[in-house]
């Protein structure tokens, strides 16, 4: 398999509104609610197995969690199933952009 490409935080800021990058934050429902990075899809890791079917393939998705371990997870699971995915390396940990508390 091969490597799960990363990208910082500061790279994800500068491409998270463009229209074929969807970013997924596979946090659980406690730690999104003390914020998420707007425009983000909220998808529990745990759910990803369910769920995964329903997206799009012809877009790009970059994963995020807390600090980068767990969405490293769900971006490898993605990309053995023919996503494109990136991982965002640090996760919140290293957020500095806006979050939106929903």
């Amino acid at each position: 398999m091969e490597d799960i490409k990363e990208l910082s935080p500061e790279e994800v800021e500068a491409i998270k509104e463009n229209d074929n990058i969807q970013l997924i934050d596979v946090r659980e429902d406690e730690e999104v609610a003390q914020g998420i990075i707007e425009n983000a899809l909220h998808i529990p890791l745990g759910d990803i197995t369910d769920v995964y079917a329903d997206l799009d393939k012809e877009k790009e998705y970059i994963m995020i969690c807390r600090s980068g371990r767990r969405s490293y997870n769900a971006a490898a699971f993605l990309q053995e199933q023919g996503f494109k995915v990136r991982n965002m390396s640090g996760g919140m940990l290293n957020w500095q952009g806006e979050v939106i508390i929903k």
